[in-house]
């Protein structure tokens, strides 16, 4: 077997093992990427809600991802909680001193609907948007997320996906996607570029087990940069691995809330190989 890529995420840690690093780093894997990792934030958390949250301090996340860049660079990078305005600071720097630009996904509030961050979520988002957003290969919020970004407003149809692509495209992103716009039975993810916006549609998986949906979206997606693949079909790849897996765990008994997105091994040959 070659020597795979590498793919590094720089998270929060979920003690209910179906988000954050524990759903990247298993991404990554069955992706065929050897993955590495930075904690940012250590969480309580279970599929019934989020319990705990307790962010590192950015000296300890600054020496992890000093350690990893200067003896494994990746070629793949995604960022998940960061939980605090120095930490999203500290990778904007990093990416400015040579760390390949990263996927962020801007996590804010779990799937429980607690909230991901301490202090004034205005200054978080405003970090974000002001300082991350700009060095960002691919961004990719959900829909509420997305409004968070642009200050309010809604972002629930497909036109308003749409308009919101835009106007976070044009905060600096070099790529933005939308997911989880769910009209009625279906799942429509928007994807806007420099060439424009297309939208990537798909039956919805009926499920409650969908905790950890976004994380192991966006480790697919940085896995398969790690590969060489371009945005855009790592959007798509991404899109088609995140559904396998919510079929292969959507009638799993895990937890009494949204439990896990299945991050078992299929019996298919590894996306990123192919």
């Amino acid at each position: 077997m070659s020597t795979p890529p590498i793919a590094l995420t720089i998270a929060g840690s979920d003690s209910g093992g179906g988000a954050g690093i524990q759903a990247d780093l298993t991404t990554m894997a069955a992706l065929g990427a050897h993955g590495t990792s930075v904690i940012t934030v250590v969480t309580a958390q279970n599929t019934v809600g989020v319990q705990g949250l307790h962010p590192l301090p950015a000296l300890v996340v600054s020496a992890q991802l000093d350690s990893v860049v200067a003896d494994l660079p990746p070629q793949g990078v995604k960022c998940g909680l960061l939980g605090t305005p120095e930490l999203v600071e500290l990778v904007a720097g990093a990416v400015d001193r040579g760390l390949a630009t990263p996927v962020v996904d801007p996590v804010l509030v779990a799937t429980s609907g607690d909230a991901l961050t301490t202090g004034d979520v205005s200054g978080i988002v405003a970090a974000y948007r002001d300082v991350l957003v700009p060095r960002t290969r691919l961004l990719t919020p959900n829909t509420d997320e997305a409004a968070a970004l642009l200050g309010g407003g809604s972002v629930e149809t497909v036109a308003e996906c749409r308009d919101a692509a835009r106007a976070l495209l044009a905060l600096g992103a070099q790529a933005v996607v939308i997911t989880g716009g769910v009209p009625e039975g279906e799942c429509v993810d928007v994807l806007a570029t420099a060439e424009g916006v297309t939208e990537h549609r798909g039956d919805a998986v009926p499920t409650l087990n969908d905790h950890g949906t976004g994380c192991t979206y966006s480790a697919a997606v940085a896995s398969y940069l790690a590969h060489g693949r371009d945005v855009v079909s790592a959007c798509e790849q991404a899109r088609r691995f995140v559904r396998r897996q919510l079929e292969m765990s959507r009638d799993w008994k895990l937890g009494s809330g949204h439990g896990p997105v299945s991050h078992l091994p299929s019996s298919d040959e590894p996306e990123g190989e192919s």
